[in-house]
């Protein structure tokens, strides 16, 4: 019987590199995938971050004995991603570029090189699961809550989860490091990567100001009428951010004000002001989100247009799962969340996820 063949996105780091392991174990034909996306990133000696991370994908490859086969994706990255990143910072709203990547770049880029390979699947190092149950295939969350990944995934439709496999949905990060330590992975104990996809850990500001230019404006009280401040560009800020010479946000504070911590609540981009209140304030919350751009993963839209469901949200990786109520506005035409608790830090832009106890259902962008 011929073996099954797999392609393994390999990002060089331990995730990814376990598994691959877990796959070559199960006795599939295994082929490294590593996805070149960004070269702008330099390390401490000037040279290109990426090819840090490929020397690592390249060392555990050889150790298990399958190839690497190098893809680049940068000229579709930096423009369906990071472009659109740009355009919508600009208009004020806070996207999240790993989920857009996942979405545009990645999963798209490891299908064609699957066809390429006459694979039979994709596998990579995320921690969700697939199940399938009656012929329809369903996501659901890692055993690892505080390292769950479903959150990136949510755009995924369900003839995509047909083609993937997620085998480190079932371990710890804890036990996934101590698979590659045995095994003896030069990258056992390498941090896990953090800031945007396949770009890192950036300021965030200075990014930014690479293509938005710094234009002035007012800080605000909650009154909306109160001068605080002034901020150097409305762009660079997000809801729910502290404020802080941290973060170049200073506003001036008189008396009580002085002993509170302070934080973004809006931003009116025609106005170009930035209102902020201290925390605590009603203004920073919320209990009431529309929708836009909906999507389920595996269910029926329909069924959710008619009358109220009981889910999960959650509008952050690893945020809180929060008791909610979705309802669909027939005159708007849009999903709306009603919340159970108040949620601070709540934009648009941001995606909101929707779970039934495990599974995830689908989601979509905050509109206001």
């Amino acid at each position: 019987m011929k073996k099954k063949k797999v392609i393994v996105a390999m990002s060089g780091g331990v995730d990814s590199s376990v598994a691959a392991l877990l796959m070559k174990k199960k006795g599939y034909e295994v082929i490294g995938v590593f996805l070149k996306c960004w070269s702008d990133t330099k390390n401490s000696i000037g040279e290109c971050a990426w090819k840090t991370e490929r020397r690592f994908a390249m060392k555990i490859c050889h150790k298990l004995k399958i190839p690497l086969v190098t893809i680049d994706a940068e000229k579709e990255y930096k423009k369906y991603v990071i472009g659109e990143m740009f355009k919508d910072y600009k208009k004020g709203i806070t996207p999240n570029p790993d989920i857009l990547c996942n979405e545009i770049v990645k999963f798209p880029f490891l299908l064609k090189t699957a066809k390429k390979f006459k694979a039979d699947a994709i596998v990579t190092g995320h921690f969700a699961k697939v199940k399938k149950s009656k012929k329809k295939y369903f996501l659901y969350r890692a055993k690892d809550e505080m390292k769950d990944q479903s959150y990136f995934l949510y755009r995924l439709k369900e003839k995509d989860l047909a083609n993937l496999i997620f085998p480190i949905g079932e371990y710890t990060k804890k036990e996934v490091r101590e698979i590659a330590k045995i095994n003896e992975f030069p990258n056992y104990g390498k941090k896990s990567t953090v800031g945007i996809c396949f770009i890192g850990k950036v300021n965030l500001k200075d990014f930014l100001k690479k293509k938005i230019k710094s234009k002035k404006g007012k800080i605000l009280g909650p009154d909306e009428k109160t001068i605080l401040g002034e901020h150097d560009g409305v762009y660079y800020y997000t809801i729910g951010q502290r404020l802080g010479s941290r973060f170049d946000l200073n506003i001036k504070k008189v008396g009580k004000a002085n002993m509170q911590r302070w934080y973004v609540a809006k931003k009116d981009i025609k106005k170009n002001t930035i209102i902020v209140a201290p925390k605590g304030h009603e203004i920073l919350y919320k209990k009431h989100i529309i929708i836009k751009d909906f999507h389920l993963i595996s269910e029926n839209i329909n069924k959710f247009k008619k009358g109220s469901h009981k889910v999960y949200s959650r509008i952050r990786h690893v945020g809180e799962l929060v008791p909610s109520t979705l309802d669909y506005n027939k005159k708007t035409k849009k999903f709306e969340l009603n919340l159970g608790i108040k949620l601070d830090g709540v934009s648009s832009g941001q995606a909101v996820v929707l779970y039934q106890g495990r599974k995830v259902l689908g989601g979509g962008v905050i509109y206001e």
